[in-house]
């Protein structure tokens, strides 16, 4: 660990997930034209997320984290964002008011491109070639090409994200997010499902709360909670070279601000103690995120923890564990006691959908929904059980109709993949699944806010 940090230290430590670019010069020049482009987001914004996911540590909000597995530079069009944005709207529609708790708006977009791999390369028919790693890096066609790496998509990635930040912000400024079109949420090919049904049934009743609201003088023009909302992004921080560019001293605190999104996170792949991502988080002051998969021991939980929150600061770290459905009950009690006996304070989040991903009959990468929900239950289950706040969900999902993981109300199959597997990386659920998730987690933290006040008045 380097005594003094700074945006470079971690180029002195050993790194995992790193394209092999061809030419180190031209890369070095793109990283310095980014280090002088504008920060994508501010420093009191991401203190402001800080400050929110510490109400989540406290067990006071949750914490609601979704988004696409990687975007897409052919994807990118403002239908798409605004759809994913308004899914995600739904779901914490439904957790506030079902769950009567405050939930924190975090998307996986404006910033997740890269992707890391389980091999370098992949075969197909006999060829050998480097592994796609996300737009941001190569391209998905199987082509010697195509899979070369090239700094300049670094560039279309930071002015992709800026385009993205923009509309975003108007939609969660603009009167998009007044609460007074919650109906006009619902997507149309969702909305005679099992979920969208019960989403309409639950925005005809917060239609009604805010109609007597406004009689009693309640409206947006004196209570703008009900027209916006706050809404922040965050990726993986993969590529350190472009985080390192996007890193910039803030004005007020004097502290380092990684400017490329709100929060960033280390992957299962990437928190090795001694390495270059884990080197590079703990100095940016930025909320982060810590993947935690099967493998991670207590111990090096703890080291972790102490590296990357010495000051052990409520919201500055969210831990997110990615077990599977059939492993998660004897994981999460193991993690959960072992941060809670140290007096650690973070946020839980469950990210039920790495540890889930299986190979149909048919060939294709996909996520059951019943395997998804099952983990979600399970994580639920564990902390009720160590009296521990379940904080947050981490998922993968598309606003759009698509059909890459199996199962759901709607019950897509198998056969059903097909026609419309539209994800270059990995299977995401689609909006009547992610619906269907918000209503079983609006279930169980009702649950466990019933079995709080219990408590309570024992």
């Amino acid at each position: 660990m380097s005594a003094t940090w700074t945006p470079a230290t971690w180029r002195s430590k050993p790194i995992q997930q790193v394209p092999d670019y061809p030419d180190a010069v031209r890369l070095a020049d793109v990283e310095a034209r980014l280090k002088s482009y504008p920060p994508l987001v501010f420093a009191g914004e991401a203190r402001n997320l800080t400050a929110a996911l510490g109400q989540v540590a406290e067990g006071k909000a949750f914490l609601l984290q979704g988004g696409d597995c990687a975007e897409s530079f052919a994807e990118f069009h403002p239908d798409n964002i605004r759809d994913t944005f308004r899914v995600l709207l739904q779901m914490a529609v439904v957790l506030t008011f079902a769950g009567s708790m405050p939930v924190v708006k975090v998307g996986r977009i404006a910033g997740q491109f890269a992707k890391p791999r389980s091999a370098p390369t992949e075969t197909v028919d006999g060829v050998e070639l480097p592994s796609y790693r996300g737009d941001i890096i190569n391209a998905p066609e199987f082509t010697a090409e195509a899979r070369i790496p090239d700094p300049e998509r670094l560039v279309q990635g930071y002015l992709q994200s800026a385009s993205t930040l923009n509309l975003l912000r108007a939609f969660a400024q603009g009167g998009y997010a007044d609460l007074h079109n919650v109906h006009r949420w619902n997507l149309g090919f969702i909305a005679g499902s099992p979920a969208g049904e019960k989403y309409r049934a639950l925005a005809d009743r917060i239609s009604d709360t805010l109609s007597f609201m406004e009689a009693c003088g309640i409206t947006p023009d004196t209570t703008p909670q009900l027209r916006t909302t706050e809404f922040y992004t965050s990726h993986e921080a993969l590529l350190l070279g472009y985080e390192q560019a996007m890193t910039r001293v803030d004005s007020t605190s004097g502290d380092w601000y990684d400017t490329s999104a709100h929060m960033l996170w280390i992957g299962d792949r990437t928190r090795q103690l001694d390495g270059a991502h884990v080197e590079f988080m703990r100095g940016i002051k930025n909320p982060i995120g810590l993947k935690c998969g099967p493998s991670l021991k207590g111990d090096d939980l703890l080291r972790l923890i102490d590296i990357l929150n010495p000051q052990n600061i409520p919201g500055r770290l969210t831990l997110i564990g990615r077990f599977g459905s059939e492993t998660a009950a004897e994981h999460w009690p193991k993690l959960i006691r072992t941060v809670a006996r140290e007096g650690r304070k973070v946020v839980w989040s469950c990210d039920p959908m790495h540890g889930n991903t299986i190979k149909s009959s048919s060939g294709f990468k996909t996520r059951p929904v019943e395997r998804i929900l099952k983990e979600v239950q399970t994580f639920f289950a564990a902390h009720q059980a160590e009296g521990t706040h379940p904080g947050s969900v981490h998922f993968e999902m598309t606003g759009r109709d698509v059909t890459e993981c199996t199962g759901g109300a709607v019950a897509i199959t198998d056969a059903d993949l097909a026609s419309r597997y539209d994800t270059a990386c990995d299977p995401r659920l689609n909006a009547s699944q992610v619906l269907e998730l918000a209503f079983l987690i609006a279930d169980n933290l009702k649950a466990l806010g019933g079995a709080k006040r219990f408590e309570a008045a024992e």
